[in-house]
């Protein structure tokens, strides 16, 4: 056939595309007939938009480009849909990809923050704003959401984490591709999602991003598996491989992760990326001699697109001339994108009219306040200093105070400075003339070393009635290849929270991060204690009705807080050991006897320095008001794998205000046929009660909750006895136990 014939079957084929609405499986085998190998491999191609804007005219001219990610001029995005739609051969739309992470324009705390909410309505109402601005400028596309349990606060890309939980974890990333998806992502206002990184990035060899990454298959398939497992189930159109080896095979080249387990066991029908030029890094593992080798092996893995590198493009046509990859392989490929931009109805779309932009509606910003307000968690509280009441002098000090972009956090492509109201912006226009408001940053910013704003800063302290300390790390210091080996407050800042404290003045402390930080020194030198994270464009509104009361603070750590870093990794979900530690077997390393005999010391454990316990358990969070549970209640002390337990509590709020309340309910399998964690999440409801109100909360049990991956590596419960706990974290609750039998099939 030649280039007559194809261009002609092209512009008919393109013309039926336009005028008329076919069956995805019916448009993709049409277009798979007629496509050249060129313009097979030009689907396979994801491009940066930094390129030269005329090369990529051109390569999108002849078909040679199926997608483009980091170009977000909406104007120009038009022009490159037209010419795909208009001027290629097939008429086939683009993939227009960006790192929408925690809001496009509005900016929304970052997703550890909202994992600290436990409120998965509000994560997947953020999730849908994020993705009505991002689709109006031309975006289809987000790489989004990274479900990576990250189990190490050492790890920047924490901070793009929902936490250590494999179930909250879920839960949230779930939420997510509700939001950016729908139920139809081919509606108006809606994105495709991608879940990433695929797998266990987030146990990368010492918190170092990039890192290596050795485990076993169970605590894989149980714990880092999970995630992606349920998010595929679910109809997420994407996954993207991740920059990690995994048990000595990178991600990008891993065919067990892909083609077995992704494609295979899980039956995933959508399409896989390669994340930033991982294909081609699978040189510098050393797993690949040269591109040649990397595009056979990605391929062969289960890589359907390859982000910026060009090893397909160069090397895919050689590698099927001699047979080494197969037709079927970049077809599969070819056909998994092709169906996506037919779900995102990208073949129908009217390209007619430019993107029309459409940014920072009123009640999108009120939404990303409220997010941030249940994402702050209060870690320590004096209700005589908190909420703000009847002071009438505020000092308002610290670096991340006035910072407006520091406040937005990482992953912020799209997201404006000049958009921010910050805390003390917010403060002055909340307060006005009533209070009087003594600024004075004491120093620039996190890292600032210099002492030379101390004393101004000492001096507005004393002249007021309370101390408001806004500390943290700016937005930099987390994130992509911002591991830190050390988590304290950087800069000067731990120096001058010293010097405020010496004035005796009472301290609310403020912190803005993007990971846990290590408390232990600072919270004795503080009244009050505010974790607010990285809380996005209305951080200063959010801040200001919790500081004043307006709000109740009701987040709960989706992530341990250890009291040194020396403690990591510490996770709730620990295993129990042969001498598992105990507050009568720890011996603090003072108080060891000189050349004490060495049996004498417990022997179980913990270190000697730190003991076993850390500064705050995952699920942590105090409010303004306490919280009473009581009467655990239990359908049936015994129930066999059909049956379903219903466990409930009496909860009461006997404090003076309304709050609201994240219960608990955790599970532990006393014995196994492998030895299993000394508590799991199971499930959580985010209640809210009035002063004096009480309600009861109810969960229920099934077999499906005690299943895991047993000693033979199939799926499922065992029978004997377990323990649950219901409360406000992973280290309280009221308990009873429960035993299960099998009937019929298991």
């Amino acid at each position: 056939m030649n280039n007559r014939m194809l261009k002609a079957i092209g512009l008919c084929l393109a013309f039926m595309i336009h005028q008329f609405p076919l069956k995805a499986q019916t448009l993709v085998d049409s277009l798979l007939q007629v496509m050249t190998l060129e313009e097979k491999l030009g689907q396979l191609q994801q491009l940066d938009g930094g390129n030269s804007r005329e090369e990529l005219e051109d390569l999108i001219r002849n078909g040679q480009v199926g997608s483009i990610l980091n170009e977000v001029n909406s104007e120009t995005l038009w022009h490159y849909q037209q010419i795909a739609r208009n001027e290629s051969r097939l008429g086939i739309p683009l993939l227009i990809g960006r790192d929408v992470i925690h809001g496009y324009r509005t900016i929304f705390p970052i997703p550890l923050a909202t994992s600290a909410s436990w409120n998965l309505e509000l994560v997947e109402e953020g999730s849908q704003v994020a993705a009505r601005e991002a689709s109006s400028a031309g975006v289809n596309w987000t790489f989004a959401p990274m479900i990576d349990v990250a189990r190490d606060p050492r790890w920047g890309r924490i901070a793009e984490s929902p936490g250590e939980d494999p179930y909250l974890t879920t839960e949230m990333g779930l939420a997510m591709v509700r939001g950016f998806q729908g139920d139809d992502m081919s509606q108006p206002g809606r994105i495709a999602a991608c879940a990433k990184h695929f797998a266990a990035y987030g146990l990368a060899e010492g918190g170092r991003d990039y890192n290596t990454v050795s485990i076993g298959d169970r605590v894989l398939r149980e714990v880092y598996l999970r995630p992606f497992h349920a998010l595929a189930d679910a109809g997420i159109g994407s996954f993207m491989t991740s920059f990690n080896e995994l048990n000595d095979i990178p991600a990008s080249g891993n065919t067990f992760l892909l083609r077995d387990q992704l494609k295979g066991d899980w039956q995933f029908p959508g399409m896989v990326v390669s994340d930033w030029e991982s294909i081609t890094e699978m040189i510098k593992h050393g797993y690949c001699q040269n591109p040649r080798e990397a595009a056979f092996r990605a391929m062969t893995a289960g890589v359907d697109m390859e982000m910026t590198s060009t090893s397909y493009q160069d090397h895919l046509p050689e590698l099927l001339a001699e047979g080494a990859v197969s037709m079927e392989l970049v077809d599969d490929a070819v056909r998994r994108i092709l169906e996506m931009k037919y779900k995102l109805g990208l073949f129908s779309a009217d390209f007619s009219q430019p993107f029309s932009p459409d940014f920072l509606r009123s009640e999108e910003l009120e939404l990303a306040r409220q997010a941030a307000v249940e994402s702050f968690v209060l870690l320590k509280r004096d209700l005589a200093i908190l909420p703000l009441t009847t002071q009438k002098t505020i000092a308002v000090i610290g670096p991340m105070a006035d910072a407006p972009h520091e406040q937005l956090g990482t992953w912020v492509f799209d997201g404006k400075k000049t958009d921010s109201q910050t805390p003390l912006a917010a403060l002055q226009t909340r307060l006005g003339e009533s209070v009087k408001i003594h600024f004075a940053p004491g120093i620039s910013v996190s890292r600032d070393k210099s002492h030379d704003g101390f004393a101004t800063a000492i001096k507005a302290a004393k002249k007021s009635d309370v101390v408001l300390f806004f500390a943290g790390e700016e937005s930099i210091i987390s994130g992509e290849a911002h591991s830190r080996a050390h988590l304290d407050l950087p800069g000067a800042q731990p120096e001058l929270l010293t010097a405020l404290a010496e004035t005796g003045k009472p301290i609310i402390l403020v912190v803005l991060a993007g990971r846990p930080l290590i408390m232990t020194e600072y919270l004795p030198q503080v009244d009050a204690c505010i974790y607010a994270w990285h809380p996005g464009t209305m951080a200063g509104p959010a801040l200001v009705d919790v500081l004043l009361g307006q709000e109740n603070p009701s987040g709960k750590l989706p992530v341990t807080f250890p009291r040194s870093e020396g403690q990591i990794p510490m996770y709730y979900a620990h295993k129990h050991t042969g001498r598992p530690a105990s507050a009568e077997s720890w011996v603090h390393i003072d108080s060891i006897p000189v050349e004490a005999w060495q049996t004498s010391l417990g022997n179980t454990s913990h270190y000697l320095d730190e003991g076993f316990t850390p500064l705050f358990p995952f699920g942590f969070g105090l409010s303004y008001t306490d919280f009473e549970y009581q009467n655990l209640q239990m359908s049936a002390k015994e129930i066999t794998n059909q049956d379903t337990l219903w466990v409930s509590v009496d909860l009461k709020n006997v404090g003076p205000v309304a709050g609201k309340e994240v219960v608990q309910l955790y599970i532990q399998d006393e014995f196994g046929s492998v030895t299993r964690p000394v508590k799991e999440l199971k499930a959580f409801q985010k209640v809210t009660l009035d002063a004096s109100e009480e309600m009861k909360v109810t969960f229920p049990i099934t077999v499906k909750d005690l299943s895991f991956f047993r000693s033979d590596m199939t799926f499922g419960a065992e029978t004997g006895t377990f323990n649950l706990w219901i409360g406000g974290s992973s280290d309280s609750g009221l308990k009873g136990s429960f035993s299960l039998s099998m009937e019929g099939d298991i």
